[in-house]
């Protein structure tokens, strides 16, 4: 039987939710056992992320925000989802990827994260659910991520939820000083 998610709302974030954002990944980094390892800051967030529109109306800001398209400097977005009791304890931040042999757009889930409280309650079911919703309304080629191989509690998961593991895969990665080498050998 399915969890009951009654009064579970899954949204996708705006900007006054930057700050739960960044907490949830400091979360996630202490998981993953790399507590010092976050470089993101509040404004690094507002100004790389894709927000949803906002309702947020004040003395200060007299227009409601129409939220940020998907660019190659907010190439990401971010789902929440917030208990009946409306506490955020979960997220899923995402980006568009594409199939060349499909020849298709997909999501590539970057992270996703619940709160060790309310883990066993369906949410990261659900997480994965919105965004496979979200595949399926774009006839999207796949929803794809990757997970630490000593995390078997979310390999687990996710093969209970009909994910397959690409062990035929390996994945490359060239990062801060290897991305300016890599940048001065075309040219």
């Amino acid at each position: 039987m399915a969890p009951s998610h009654e009064g579970v709302v899954v949204r996708h974030a705006r900007r006054e939710d930057v700050h739960t954002i960044l907490q949830l990944i400091q979360e996630l980094a202490d998981y993953e056992n790399e507590p010092n390892a976050v470089e993101a800051t509040p404004e690094s967030l507002l100004n790389t992320l894709s927000f949803a529109p906002s309702g947020l109306v004040s003395p200060d800001n007299t227009t409601q925000s129409t939220g940020d398209p998907i660019s190659p400097t907010r190439p990401a977005r971010c789902l929440l989802l917030f208990t009946p009791s409306g506490e955020a304890v979960g997220m899923a931040l995402y980006f568009y990827n594409y199939s060349t042999w499909r020849a298709k757009a997909g999501i590539y889930l970057e992270d996703l994260f619940v709160r060790e409280m309310v883990r066993g309650k369906g949410y990261g079911q659900r997480l994965l659910g919105e965004l496979a919703k979200e595949c399926v309304a774009m006839d999207a080629g796949r929803l794809e991520w990757s997970v630490l191989k000593w995390n078997t509690p979310s390999i687990e998961f996710y093969e209970r939820i009909g994910a397959k593991a690409l062990t035929e895969w390996q994945t490359m990665r060239v990062e801060r000083e290897g991305l300016k080498e890599l940048a001065k050998r075309a040219g």
